[in-house]
């Protein structure tokens, strides 16, 4: 008997090395969190296959695998961020995050704000000329999302002068932000540290 058919978007987050006919790849929806699928690479080219890449926004027609895995039926691409590959900062820091995504299982009800802010930092880090801020406030809205008390916990802790760069940090567009990339990187580090912890976060 076949088994269930599942219709989502997904956007993708991560791609293996191809196994055999098969091109691996994690990707997370809305309704169903983090999946691995499976996409077939056909032995020639094909004019009408759709290749999923890394960032992609996606609708997907997925089938049933074992172990938790889905084969790739049909793909409807929605919007491929092609500026993050343009960039190689871009491109790490993008990556960074979505690997933060994948490896991290999120709750149930926090998984459509997950796919909002996947919506928002995707197309930040395809446009923007400071990844670093892009990916320091994805990370910290993440962890804030996830139910978690930056504000309250993390925040006072801080000395004064980090205090003011992280209020300038999350409170300004990025396209607005001076603040200098050392500073980012400090605050990075003692975000992912405080995320160690106090916190369930796999950071790495």
């Amino acid at each position: 008997m076949a088994g269930p058919t599942l219709h989502t978007e997904v956007h993708i987050l991560q791609k293996a090395p191809p196994k055999e006919a098969f091109q691996p790849a994690t990707a997370y929806s809305a309704e169903h969190g983090t999946l691995r699928i499976l996409q077939r690479v056909p032995r020639k080219p094909t004019p009408n296959h759709i290749g999923l890449d890394l960032f992609d926004h996606a609708a997907l027609i997925l089938d049933a695998g074992s172990g938790g895995t889905w084969f790739v039926k049909e793909v409807r691409l929605l919007h491929r961020h092609t500026g993050i590959g343009q960039n190689y900062r871009r491109l790490q820091h993008a990556s960074t995050f979505t690997a933060l995504i994948a490896r991290n299982p999120v709750h149930e009800e926090s998984r459509e704000s997950v796919d909002a802010l996947l919506h928002t930092a995707l197309h930040a880090f395809a446009t923007s000329d400071r990844p670093d801020i892009v990916g320091f406030k994805s990370l910290y809205c993440f962890a804030r999302d996830e139910g978690y008390p930056l504000k309250q916990h993390w925040y006072p802790t801080l000395p004064r002068d980090d205090r003011t760069d992280l209020a300038a940090l999350l409170n300004q567009p990025v396209a607005e932000l001076v603040t200098s990339t050392d500073r980012v990187a400090h605050l990075q580090r003692r975000l992912e540290d405080y995320l160690r912890g106090h916190t369930d976060i796999l950071v790495e």
